[in-house]
């Protein structure tokens, strides 16, 4: 009797933590239930190329670097959506089916697919159109997919943003300066929240919660006047609106739209509105990059383990979750509906609010 067979891809922007997963799910596999896994190269984009893109993955495959290394060594993609797929003279065409026939190309029993709320949804549909077993498992740096505590990825991205700010400290502090930086957090402003909790802000600016430049500038009087600094830290989401409603956005080389940039505009109110020497930083893409932290690699492993396990239990259209610090699963029709926003009478926004940090309102 042939081994049964699982494949696994990555979907959507990279992050540091989603090679553990793959190793987890490799190992689980192949250890726990004698099952054979193949990769799936670059995202969907490997189930519709001709021929299919995809390898075989051993335990030979995982020597030791990959556990350690940021992004995916399979590849992944945030365009080419198969329902829409951009074709070379302009015009949308529906690939859908080739996705559903490279996979039995493939002789797979089932997928297990990591990526956000975005790639979530897209595999979620052609996998029920396929009638294919799918398990998914949950990863993006905004944390902002529905019915889990924690994505992978989301711990690396703000040891990043809290590195970032305990290197501008200083430099602001020589300089008597306000530096501003903006991280990522496409609608959700979990990054920035945890990020400027962690290393100190003064101002933390979420797209869930309106500012009020008036506010902000009397905070930066009171550190002027009450704490007696010549210096303050300003962390920014990059989807928070400016004080006329509208995000600051720029078309990549595919006419998609990014944000980007509105910490430039804030920092110059900032300067305008208090005269003070101010800076702009804008991390980008170093968020995704570097080495996987403790946490998303304890995650991913453990998201990998109970991925596979809900597949040998017949489960699908499930997505595994961080819940009480356990790893559960919930129904993915549930995850696609909903959005993990910050809450805005939580914990985390309590605490700022105790720390005396400033929100903008």
């Amino acid at each position: 009797m042939a081994k049964k067979r699982i494949g696994i891809l990555t979907s959507g922007g990279d992050c540091a933590g989603l090679n553990a997963a793959i190793r987890a799910v490799t190992r689980r596999a192949i250890d726990g239930y004698g099952w054979e896994v193949v990769g799936i190269k670059n995202g969907t984009l490997g189930l519709i190329s001709t021929p299919v893109d995809a390898e075989v993955l051993d335990k030979q495959t995982f020597g030791g670097t990959l556990l350690r290394q940021g992004g995916t060594f399979l590849g992944t993609t945030n365009k080419g959506d198969p329902f829409a797929y951009p074709m070379a003279d302009g015009s949308l065409k529906d690939r859908s089916q080739e996705f559903i026939d490279g996979f039995r190309e493939l002789d797979l029993a089932g997928l297990i697919g990591i990526g956000g709320d975005g790639s979530m949804k897209i595999l979620n549909k052609l996998c029920e159109l396929g009638e294919i077993p799918f398990i998914g498992i949950p990863k993006t740096i905004d944390n902002d997919v529905a019915g889990t505590e924690f994505t992978i990825g989301f711990t690396t991205a703000v040891n990043v943003a809290v590195d970032a700010l305990d290197r501008l400290h200083p430099t602001a502090a020589s300089h008597h300066r306000i530096m501003v930086l903006e991280v990522m957090g496409r609608d959700a402003g979990h990054i920035a929240l945890h990020a400027g909790i962690a290393g100190g802000a003064d101002v933390i600016l979420v797209p869930e919660i309106r500012y009020d430049m008036a506010k902000i500038k009397e905070k930066i009087r009171r550190v002027y006047e009450d704490e007696d600094r010549t210096h303050a830290l300003i962390v920014v989401s990059e989807a928070v609106k400016t004080k006329d409603g509208s995000s600051i956005m720029h078309a990549n080389e595919d006419g998609k739209m990014n944000y980007g940039g509105v910490a430039h505009v804030i920092g110059d109110q900032i300067s305008k509105e208090t005269g003070a020497d101010t800076r702009v930083t804008v991390l980008g893409h170093v968020q995704r990059g570097g080495t996987p932290a403790m946490r998303d690699r304890v995650i991913a492993s453990a998201f990998g383990v109970k991925a596979v396990d809900l597949m040998a239990d017949g489960k699908s259209n499930r997505m595994v979750a961080w819940q009480n610090r356990e790893v559960v699963d919930v129904a993915l029709e549930e995850v696609v509906t909903r959005y993990n926003h910050i809450d805005v009478a939580g914990t985390l926004v309590d605490t700022a609010r105790g720390l005396g940090i400033c929100l903008g309102d």
